[in-house]
C-alpha cells in the first residue's frame, strides 16, 4: 500500500510541475515580449509552413527548379533564427521552448500512471513433439549464423531447413511438407515477407507458429513483444512457450503479417534500377509519381469512406499508432479483429505545409475497417506486401482474418512497450490541484485497459464510480446484507479497484439531508444564545 500511495504523490508532483512548467512558458512570453510574443510565435509557424512548401517543390520538381527549393527549404529556418536574434528574443524563445519540452515531458510521465498494468496474453503449452523451423541463413546480414540458431534449434530437437534460393523456390510447399511428415508446429527465422508465407500454412492447417526475429526489421516480431536484438530467445518457445491467436491481413488472396503499401513507395521499389541506386533512382521517378504523370491513380473505399487520389495508400494488420509519432511503427494489439489504413494526397505546396497540422490534416486520412478496396484506373498495381514487391490485378480486395494464426512465443519476453497516452491539460490539472478520489485514474481509461485482462469481476468494477449506477434501496440492501439463517455469516466484501488508494484511509462523508441539516443549525443557535441556566 506504501507504494502505490508513494506512486500517487509522484505521479501528483509530476503532473504540478508539467503545469508549472507550461504556464511559466506562457507568463514568460508575456511579461518579456508583450504582445510581440504573438509575433515571435506567427514568424516560427510561418518558417516551418515555407520549409514544408519547398521540401514539396523539391520532391515535385526537377533541375534548377529542384536546387532553388531545397535552398528555400534550407534558409527559411535560418531567416526566422536571424528574426530573433535581431530582436533580441533568441534566448527567450530557447527558454520557452525548453520549458513547453519539460511540460510535455513531464505531462506524459504523469499521464502515464493511469494506464492499468495489462496481463501477458497467452496460456502455458508443453513443448512440441516435432517442431520444424526454416531459416534463412542470409536473411538481417546473417543472424542464423551470428546467433547459432540453427545448432541451438537442433539441441532442443527441432528439425531446421536452411533455406537456399536456388533450390527452395516454394517455401510454403515446404512447409506443408513438413506437416505432411508429422511436424505438430512450424516456425521461421527470417523477414517478415517469409514469415507471412509460412504462416499462411500454419493458419491454414491449425498448428502453431513460431516467429525467430532473423531479419532486418522485424516488425511482426516487434509487435509481438519479441527481444528482437537477441533471436536465439525465441527459441525457449520450444520448451517453455505461450500459445495466443492473433490476426492475419489477405491482400488479394496474398496473406500478410505487417502491411501492404500501395502508390509511391510500391512505384519506386518495383524500378529495376532502384537495388543499385536508391536515392537517385527515388529523386527521379518522385515527380511523375507524385503529380500523377507516372503510375496509376488510386481510390480507396471502406464502407461509407471514399478517398480519390491518394499518392500512398498503407493498409495494415490491425492499425499503427498515428498520433503517437514516437511510437509509430508499433500497433497495441494485434488480435482486434480489423485492418488500419492511412493515406496522403498532397495535390499542392499549400497542401504539402497543411500536413503540419498532423492528423488534423484534411489530406492524411486514418480510419479502420474489417474490409476494403484498392481501385485504380489501370488493370494492375504495384504493392509492396510485408517488404515483397508485387503485381495484383485491379480492384485489390483487402480483408481482415480475425484470430486466424495460433503464435507460440516464449513465456519470458520483453512485450509491448505501452502506447504514450494523449497530453490532456485537463486531466493534469486534475491531478496536479485535487485531491483524494477525484485526482484517481478515469473511468474510461479503467475500462479500455481491463480488455486486455482481469477477471471479469473486475471488468464489471473498473471505472465504476462507487455508490452510482443503483438505486438508494439498492445501495441500502448492499451496506446490509440478508442473512439466510440465524448462523449465516455476512457475504465478504468484494474489491473495489476503482478505489483511489489515498480515499481508502478516510472515512466516508454522509451528508445530512437539507431538511435535517437546518433544523439542526437552528437548534444549535438557539442553544447558544440562550442563558447558562437554561442550558442543558
Amino acid at each position: 500500500m506504501g507504494s502505490v500511495i508513494a506512486h500517487g504523490v509522484g505521479q501528483r508532483w509530476t503532473a504540478r510541475l508539467a503545469v508549472v512548467a507550461a504556464v511559466g512558458a506562457g507568463v514568460l512570453l508575456l511579461s518579456v515580449a508583450g504582445l510581440r510574443s504573438a509575433g515571435l510565435v506567427a514568424v516560427g509557424l510561418a518558417g516551418l509552413a515555407v520549409s514544408a512548401a519547398a521540401g514539396w517543390w523539391a520532391l515535385t520538381r526537377r533541375g534548377a527548379v529542384r536546387g532553388v527549393a531545397l535552398v528555400v527549404a534550407g534558409a527559411a529556418p535560418v531567416a526566422v533564427l536571424a528574426s530573433y536574434v535581431a530582436a533580441r528574443l533568441l534566448w527567450l524563445v530557447l527558454v520557452s521552448l525548453g520549458l513547453w519540452a519539460l511540460a510535455a515531458a513531464a505531462g506524459w510521465a504523469a499521464l502515464r500512471g493511469d494506464v492499468l498494468p495489462s496481463r501477458a496474453p497467452g496460456r502455458p503449452v508443453p513443448p512440441p513433439e516435432r517442431a520444424f523451423l526454416l531459416m534463412n541463413p542470409r536473411s538481417g546480414g546473417g543472424k542464423v549464423g551470428r546467433f547459432g540458431l540453427k545448432e541451438k534449434a537442433e539441441a532442443l530437437g527441432a528439425e531446421v531447413l536452411l533455406l537456399d534460393a536456388a533450390r527452395h523456390g516454394d517455401i510454403a510447399g515446404l512447409a506443408r511438407d513438413a506437416l505432411a511428415r508429422g511436424a505438430d508446429l512450424l516456425g521461421v527465422a527470417g523477414g517478415d515477407g517469409t514469415q507471412a508465407l509460412v504462416a499462411a500454412v500454419a493458419a491454414e492447417r491449425g498448428v502453431p507458429f513460431v516467429v525467430i526475429p532473423a531479419g532486418t526489421r522485424n516488425h511482426f516480431a516487434l509487435d509481438l513483444g519479441l527481444d528482437r536484438d537477441d533471436p536465439s530467445r525465441s527459441l525457449e518457445a520450444l520448451t517453455d512457450g505461450m500459445e495466443f491467436r492473433v490476426d492475419l491481413g489477405r491482400v488479394g488472396g496474398r496473406v500478410f503479417v505487417n502491411n501492404a503499401s500501395f502508390g509511391a513507395y510500391a512505384e519506386v521499389v518495383q524500378s529495376p534500377a532502384y537495388r543499385d541506386d536508391k536515392v537517385g533512382t527515388v529523386l527521379r521517378l518522385l515527380p511523375d509519381v507524385l503529380t500523377h504523370r507516372h503510375g496509376p491513380r488510386l481510390a480507396v473505399g471502406a464502407g461509407a469512406v471514399a478517398v480519390e487520389g491518394p499518392q500512398a495508400v498503407l493498409v495494415s494488420n490491425n492499425p499503427y499508432r498515428v498520433g503517437d509519432r514516437a511510437g509509430l511503427g508499433r500497433r497495441d494489439r494485434l488480435d482486434g479483429g480489423v485492418l488500419g489504413m492511412v493515406s496522403v494526397r498532397v495535390d499542392s505546396a499549400v497542401e504539402a505545409a497543411d500536413l503540419l497540422r498532423g492528423r488534423h490534416a484534411p489530406g492524411l486520412v486514418s480510419l479502420t475497417s474489417g474490409e476494403l478496396v484498392v481501385d485504380a484506373d489501370q488493370p494492375e498495381v504495384q504493392a509492396g506486401v510485408d517488404g515483397e514487391a508485387l503485381t495484383l490485378p485491379t480492384p485489390v480486395h483487402c480483408v481482415s482474418e480475425p484470430g486466424a494464426l495460433l503464435v507460440r512465443v516464449p513465456r519470458n519476453r520483453p512485450g509491448v512497450p505501452p502506447a504514450r497516452p494523449r497530453l490532456s491539460w485537463r486531466r493534469l490539472w486534475t491531478l496536479a490541484f485535487t485531491t483524494g478520489r477525484a485526482a484517481g485514474p478515469p473511468a474510461a481509461g479503467r475500462v479500455k485497459n481491463a480488455r486486455s485482462g482481469g477477471s471479469d469481476h473486475d471488468r464489471s468494477h473498473r471505472g465504476r464510480p462507487e455508490g452510482r449506477g443503483t438505486t438508494r434501496a439498492g445501495r441500502a440492501s448492499s451496506r446490509s446484507p440478508v442473512r439466510s439463517g440465524p448462523s449465516a455469516a455476512p457475504p465478504a466484501p468484494s474489491p473495489r479497484p476503482d478505489r483511489h488508494p489515498l480515499s481508502a484511509h478516510r472515512p466516508r462523508y454522509r451528508p445530512w439531508p437539507r431538511a435535517e441539516r437546518s433544523g439542526r443549525r437552528r437548534r444549535a443557535r438557539r442553544w447558544a444564545s440562550a442563558p447558562a441556566s437554561r442550558r442543558s
